[in-house]
């Protein structure tokens, strides 16, 4: 696929300039435009227990000028920091709650991909991912998201770890951005297939075979692991071993990734802290 449109999510934070600034390095060879949004609310205006109704004029006034001064400071020096003919940075600043928002922007600008930075919390899941992409990956399911872990650095990818448990057939749709981002960065895709049962059953099996047919042109390998109850553990394991840099799923609502999110391993560990991770859509 062509990724000509990257929305890239800001709340001003150092998170959020490097989850834009690791986006122009993958894509830095790649003529394309970034959108950066920021998006507020009236809640952004009160900082105390007010009453939202009350938020005057005269406040979303000055969220509105301070957002947009801050975005074109973030252009100044994104275009600084990078240096790129290839790349143009557009601004939008939108009143209105996230998901909508986005929701919106992609359809109207046609975005390929959607980039946020991920700030962990303490609660299990924001642990896993930043409340906000957590937000994000339930609302929208027509875009994939990569989420960029705090302030890693950008690394060059050299493999791309794809996690599955087949019970799931993909089409080359589902895994568009994945082999434009593989073929871009020149990386091989690594299958991780955690079975939760001994033996695959014939629907497995024939998802694996539809798997190789969509990876015949990308540089590809399948591990398998059995058995395991402790799927976060396993991939965490996975992705230090192999000191992979990004790792992908296939998002179904209810699904792999919806089971993994409520494990309570993920309680105790920061999860996936140095891998950017890419969430794709099931398309048919």
């Amino acid at each position: 696929m062509e990724i000509k449109n990257i929305l890239v999510a800001t709340d001003f934070s150092n998170e959020a300039y490097n989850a834009l600034f690791y986006a122009t390095q993958i894509f830095a060879s790649k003529p394309c435009t970034f959108h950066i949004i920021h998006i507020y609310d009236d809640l952004t205006a009160t900082s105390g227990p007010r009453n939202v109704l009350f938020v005057g004029k005269k406040e979303l006034s000055h969220l509105r000028t301070t957002s947009q001064e801050n975005l074109t400071e973030t252009v100044h020096r994104i275009v600084l920091d990078t240096g790129s003919k290839l790349h143009k940075f557009n601004t939008i600043s939108s009143k209105g709650t996230i998901s909508s928002v986005i929701s919106q922007t992609i359809d109207n600008l046609e975005i390929d991909l959607i980039v946020m930075g991920n700030k962990g919390k303490t609660g299990a899941k924001e642990l896993f991912m930043g409340s906000n992409t957590i937000k994000i990956a339930n609302t929208i399911t027509q875009c994939p998201i990569l989420a960029v872990p705090k302030e890693i650095a950008y690394k060059p990818i050299d493999e791309i770890a794809f996690i599955t448990d087949f019970k799931k057939g993909y089409t080359r749709n589902t895994l568009a951005m994945l082999l434009s981002i593989a073929s871009i960065t020149d990386a091989a895709i690594r299958v991780l297939h955690i079975n939760e049962e001994e033996i695959m059953n014939p629907s497995q099996v024939s998802n694996k075979k539809l798997l190789k047919k969509c990876l015949a042109k990308t540089q590809h390998s399948f591990d398998d692991i059995w058995n395991y109850a402790d799927k976060a553990n396993v991939i965490q394991d996975f992705l230090s071993e192999r000191n992979i840099k990004m790792f992908a799923m296939a998002y179904h609502r209810r699904n792999f990734f919806e089971r993994l999110l409520h494990e309570p391993v993920i309680m105790d560990l920061s999860i996936y802290a140095n891998t950017a991770f890419l969430i794709l859509p099931v398309q048919d």
